[in-house]
C-alpha cells in the first residue's frame, strides 16, 4: 500500500516533467554492450522508478508451420525457472508471481507478430531494483517450460480461439490475413489455429525459445532513475545471461494482390462482418506520415472520420465503421471495417468503396487535414505521458530500427504534410481495383436447381 501511494505521489509531480519532455528532444542515450545488443536509454530522475524492456525477434512471424508456437512460448517464460546453481528446486509460476510482489516490481510478457516483448517496472532504490532484475533475468534466460504449465496453456488458447471462431468479426479477421497473406508469414494470427496448437509439443517449444531468445536478435530499452553507468550495468547483466545464437533471415517481401477478390462466409448472425482492404505500410515506409494522415482523416478519427460521417452519421447504417493501416516489419494491411445488419450490407459495402475511390481521386479537404494536425499533434504528449510509454516507443524505435530522432520529427512530419503529398502517396499506394473483401454472415448460398 505504501509503495502504491509512492507511485502515485510521484506520478502527479512528474506529470508536467514527462508533458514537457514529449515536446522536446527525447535525451535518446544509445549503445551497444560487448554482446553487441543494442540499448537505448532515457534518464529521468523525476519518479523513482525504472521501466525496462527487452525484445527479441520471436514474434509469429518465425513461427514457420507451427502457428501459436511464438505465443505459447512467450506465455510460458515465467511459468516457471530452472534451478539455480546450488539451488535444487524449481520455482513455480506462484514463486516467480510473489517474488515480484515482494518487491513491488512487476513484470509482464507480450507477444506480437514481429516480437516478443518482456517489460520490468520497478522502483529504483537499488535493493528492490536489484532483486527485481535478478528475478527478472532468471525468467528470461532460465525458464523451466513445465509439462503442466505447457498443457494448461495450450489449452487455454485452444479456447481462446474456439471462443474467436463464435465471433463474426474475429472469423472476419483469420480470413482477411489468410487470403491477404497467403504463404507469407503474416498469414496466420498471432495466438495460432486449433490444429496446429493441439499438435504442438513441449520440446518445440524448448527449441523455439533456444534459436530465438539470444542476443543476436535482442534489444534493451531503459527509462527512468539511475544514470547512464547504472544503465549500462543493467544491459551488461541482461545480454550476458543470454547466448549469442544466430541472426535470423529477414521476412520476406508479401505479394500484393493483382485484382479485387471477395470471400463470403456463412455465420448464423444477425449482423454482417465486412473487411475490404490491401496491403498498407511498412514502419520505415517513406509513405509513412502521408498514409498516416490520411487514413486519419479518411476513417481513422472516430467520429470525425469521412466513413463514419457517409455511413453512420448521413444513413445509419452502422454503430462505428473505420479503417486501419497496420504497420509492420514489411507491409502491414490497410483494411476498412464495419458491422451492419445483413440487408444492408451490399449498400455499406458500395458505400466504403465510393469513397475509398473519391478520397484517392480528390484527396482530403484543407479543413479536414487542419483538424487532423491538430487532433494528431496535440494528442502526441498522450503517448508519451509516463515512463513506461516512452519505453513502448524506444521498444519500437528499436524493434525496427528506426531513426532516434523518430519521435521527434512525429509532430513535424504530421505538420508538414500537405493535400498534395497525401493525394500522391494515396494515388499511388492504394489500388481500389485490387481490394480483398471478406463478408461474414448470412446463410449458406445454395446452388440453384437445374
Amino acid at each position: 500500500m505504501f509503495v502504491n501511494r509512492l507511485i502515485t505521489v510521484f506520478l502527479i509531480l512528474s506529470a508536467s516533467f514527462i508533458s514537457s519532455l514529449a515536446h522536446a528532444a527525447l535525451p535518446i542515450q544509445h549503445w551497444n554492450t560487448p554482446q553487441g545488443v543494442r540499448v537505448l536509454f532515457v534518464e529521468t530522475h523525476s519518479l523513482p522508478m525504472v521501466d525496462l524492456r527487452v525484445s527479441f525477434d520471436a514474434g509469429s512471424a518465425r513461427d514457420g508451420q507451427a502457428h501459436g508456437l511464438a505465443s505459447l512460448s512467450a506465455t510460458l517464460l515465467d511459468q516457471g525457472i530452472l534451478a539455480a546453481p546450488g539451488n535444487g528446486t524449481i520455482e513455480d509460476a506462484q514463486a516467480i508471481a510473489e517474488g515480484f510482489e515482494n518487491i513491488g516490481a512487476n513484470m509482464g510478457v507480450s507477444a506480437s507478430v514481429d516480437s516478443v516483448s518482456l517489460s520490468l517496472r520497478s522502483l529504483s532504490d537499488p535493493e528492490r531494483f536489484n532483486s527485481a532484475l535478478r528475478l527478472f533475468s532468471r525468467v528470461m534466460s532460465h525458464p523451466a517450460f513445465p509439462d503442466d504449465a505447457f498443457l494448461r496453456e495450450r489449452e487455454r488458447a485452444l479456447l481462446g480461439i474456439k471462443a474467436a471462431q463464435q465471433k463474426p468479426d474475429s472469423v472476419a479477421q483469420r480470413a482477411f490475413y489468410k487470403a491477404l497473406y497467403g504463404e507469407h508469414p503474416y498469414a496466420h494470427q498471432t495466438d495460432g489455429e486449433m490444429d496446429s496448437l493441439q499438435a504442438l509439443t513441449l520440446d518445440e517449444v524448448r527449441n523455439f525459445y533456444a534459436k530465438h531468445y539470444v542476443t543476436a536478435s535482442m534489444s534493451i530499452v531503459i527509462v527512468g532513475d539511475m544514470t547512464r553507468a547504472q544503465a549500462e550495468d543493467t544491459a551488461e547483466k541482461l545480454a550476458s545471461s543470454l547466448p549469442k545464437g544466430e541472426t535470423l533471415p529477414a521476412i520476406p517481401a508479401p505479394v500484393a494482390l493483382k485484382e479485387s477478390k471477395t470471400i463470403r462466409i456463412p455465420f448464423p448472425s444477425s449482423q454482417a462482418s465486412i473487411l475490404i482492404g490491401q496491403l498498407g505500410m511498412s514502419r520505415s515506409d517513406t509513405d509513412y506520415f502521408p498514409l498516416y494522415v490520411g487514413n486519419h482523416i479518411f476513417g481513422g478519427s472516430g467520429f470525425s472520420s469521412i466513413l463514419m460521417e457517409e455511413i453512420r452519421e448521413k444513413r445509419g447504417l452502422a454503430y462505428g465503421v473505420y479503417s486501419y493501416l497496420i504497420p509492420m516489419q514489411q507491409p502491414g494491411p490497410l483494411l476498412m471495417g464495419v458491422q451492419t445488419k445483413l440487408d444492408q450490407a451490399e449498400q455499406a459495402e458500395a458505400l466504403m468503396r465510393e469513397n475509398l475511390v473519391k478520397f484517392i481521386q480528390q484527396g482530403p479537404s484543407a479543413k479536414a487535414l487542419e483538424h487532423a494536425k491538430k487532433n494528431i499533434v496535440g494528442g502526441f504528449p498522450l503517448r508519451l505521458d509516463s515512463n513506461a510509454d516512452i519505453a513502448s516507443w524506444l521498444s519500437i524505435l528499436a524493434i525496427y530500427q528506426l531513426p532516434l530522432d523518430f519521435l521527434e520529427r512525429y509532430p513535424k512530419e504530421v505538420q508538414a504534410t500537405s493535400q498534395a503529398s497525401i493525394s500522391k502517396a494515396w494515388q499511388q499506394r492504394v489500388h481500389p481495383d485490387a481490394l480483398l473483401t471478406i463478408i461474414v454472415g448470412g446463410a449458406e448460398t445454395k446452388p440453384a436447381t437445374p
